[in-house]
């Protein structure tokens, strides 16, 4: 081949390429999802699990859309407040069902989402929300929590008010009051903040019980029976279908069958009429409520292909969450539905 064909075959493949990026580049462009796009969530933390969720989620829109987008762990409160500023969907959220709960709870900042926002597709679940004692705890299991507390002895929650760390004590607290009426008040609350003070309540010896995750409190359950920081699980709020798609090796050290020994049926918490309480906890999309509607088509249309693609899939499931795409419109009625199962939950406690 001469040097000239070679140029040329160079320079035909080199224009190839060039063509396809910029019509790639084009199509980006020409979409109603256009610039940077800020992904704000609802945690300051960049350790957590919606921190942990959110970047998988948006790594893979931003390639799959050819565009720029970034997540900012700026908390629940300037979540909202920057959701509220832009309409064009260059600020989109992602939060869990901390967003309807803290409104259920009637904490300060929390308003009806299903009124203020557009509710997004669901994209994961995080299946390790968990109640832990110490190792040593003379309560077995939970039904003997249960019983205890219907017998009039107090037992001490520790639990971070107003949302997915309450919900589970608000379902046992209802649980209670079915099963042992009157004595639902000797089931305690010890308020309190982040996970690390959680588990300082049970270290100290000023809770009994504690809300946890698996992602956080597997190591601990690891230790002898003797050390003060020992812990074992005795529920998983998630229901047994969603523990059931967990990898078989679990996490840690502790399998997806012994997993599985904490969830509904084998742990039940009544909700009255042979109906038991579960809860998954759930991550989606909020958008501002006047946001253009071809962008919420647009990322259905991208998610809904890039879940098709497989891929995402495993990276969730690596990093212990559950794949659950669900568009938006299926979303907000599937999410709406969860709203008002809790909501009388909390009523009847209150």
């Amino acid at each position: 081949m001469t040097i000239n064909k070679i140029l040329l075959t160079f320079g035909s493949a080199a224009m190839a390429l060039s063509m396809t990026t910029a019509s790639s580049v084009v199509l980006a462009q020409d979409g109603p999802l256009r610039g940077n796009v800020r992904v704000v969530i609802g945690s300051t933390s960049t350790g957590g699990d919606t921190y942990q969720n959110s970047n998988i989620v948006v790594e893979k829109l931003a390639e799959h859309l050819d565009l720029n987008m970034k997540v900012d762990a700026v908390g629940a409160s300037a979540a909202f407040r920057a959701l509220d500023r832009d309409s064009r969907g260059n600020t989109l959220m992602i939060f869990h069902d901390q967003s309807y709960l803290g409104h259920l709870y009637g904490v300060q900042g929390y308003e009806d989402i299903f009124e203020k926002y557009t509710i997004g597709p669901t994209v994961a679940i995080n299946p390790g929300n968990a109640y832990l004692v110490p190792k040593d705890s003379q309560y077995q299991n939970l039904d003997e929590i249960i019983e205890a507390v219907g017998n009039g002895e107090t037992v001490r929650v520790a639990i971070q008010p107003g949302g997915v760390s309450e919900i589970g004590f608000s379902a046992l607290k209802n649980a209670i009051a079915i099963e042992h009426p009157g004595k639902e008040d000797n089931l305690v609350a010890v308020n309190t903040g982040s996970q690390s003070d959680k588990n300082q309540q049970l270290f100290d010896g000023q809770a009994d019980v504690i809300n946890g995750t698996v992602q956080a409190n597997e190591q601990y359950t690891r230790l002898p029976e003797d050390d003060q920081k020992a812990m074992r699980f005795i529920w998983l709020t998630a229901r047994e279908s969603t523990i059931e798609q967990a990898p078989e090796e679990g996490l840690g050290q502790t399998s997806r069958e012994q997993l599985l020994e904490y969830t509904e049926p084998n742990v039940t918490v009544t909700m009255g009429d042979d109906e038991n309480f579960t809860f998954d906890k759930e991550f989606f999309f909020l958008y501002n409520k006047d946001m253009d509607q071809a962008i919420v088509e647009q990322i259905d249309t991208a998610l809904a292909e890039i879940y098709e693609e497989g891929e995402i899939q495993e990276v969730q499931k690596n990093s212990f969450f559950i794949p659950n795409f669900l568009p938006s419109d299926e979303a907000r009625e599937h999410l709406e539905d969860k709203r008002s199962r809790y909501e009388e939950i909390i009523q009847n406690i209150q």
